[in-house]
């Protein structure tokens, strides 16, 4: 393959999440974002289950359907309710306009045939991220992603499963890095009260988010600021 450079868009490196049915086209693709600027994530085959592919924090899926064995129609279709209001590109390892229409009218929003050389699937994949970047609804710095359409969050490739109230307080915190939200601040914005009930909710919940977004991990993202409230770090000190 011909090397392509695309320049990111945004702050941080997108991730893509990428199947094809065959290890080595998908291989090379993977390797054709990369070395575009762009994170990226090969998805298992779907016949094993969807599990990798559902709780994949991605910006962007990118899907081969076309195979004899499978229906591209019904697998376009999947696709297009895992990926939710996240852009869908679909590819076809032939220039095929009947591949295109099927892809499109099942509900993609693009669809390109890929030869050896990926430079068109990397630009294309650089529009879709122009258009689409604020709709996906996409917040996080560093090694940290949160969706706020499916309400997934994700540390170092880890998903982190979270109830409401502290997805909430994080995406609060992810909303503002490096800077810290008060506790009446924040009691605003996650339980909408405007006056201060003389509980230690926030405390609670923010040991509770810590033991999740911290834990295990090689340095803590939430911090407490003495006499100021929380902050989400982007980066270790």
């Amino acid at each position: 393959m011909e090397p392509c450079t695309v320049a990111n868009a945004g702050d941080r490196p997108l991730l893509l999440a990428v199947y094809h049915p065959r290890a080595e086209r998908a291989n090379a693709l993977a390797a054709a974002i990369r070395g575009a600027g762009r994170a990226v994530r090969v998805l298992p085959q779907h016949v094993d289950g969807l599990r990798a592919w559902t709780d994949t924090c991605f910006d962007m899926l990118v899907v081969n359907p076309f195979l004899d064995w499978q229906e591209p129609l019904d697998f376009v279709r999947l696709a297009r309710s895992i990926a939710g209001r996240r852009p869908l590109l679909i590819l076809s390892d032939r220039d095929s306009i009947d591949d295109r229409l099927v892809a499109l009218g099942a509900g993609a929003d693009d669809a390109v045939g890929w030869a050896d050389n990926p430079c068109e699937v990397l630009a294309r994949i650089a529009s879709l991220c122009r258009r689409s970047r604020v709709a996906v609804g996409q917040l996080g710095e560093g090694e940290l992603r949160i969706d706020l359409i499916d309400r997934r969050v994700e540390r170092a490739g880890r998903l982190i499963r979270l109830p409401l109230r502290e997805f909430d307080l994080l995406a609060n915190l992810a909303r503002v890095p490096d800077r810290p939200l008060s506790r009446d601040a924040l009691l605003r914005a996650v339980w909408r009260l405007d006056f201060d009930p003389g509980t230690n909710r926030v405390a609670v919940h923010m040991s509770r988010l810590r033991a999740k977004v911290d834990r295990g991990f090689d340095w803590p993202m939430l911090r407490t600021v003495k006499g100021r409230g929380y902050a989400l770090r982007s980066r270790p000190d």
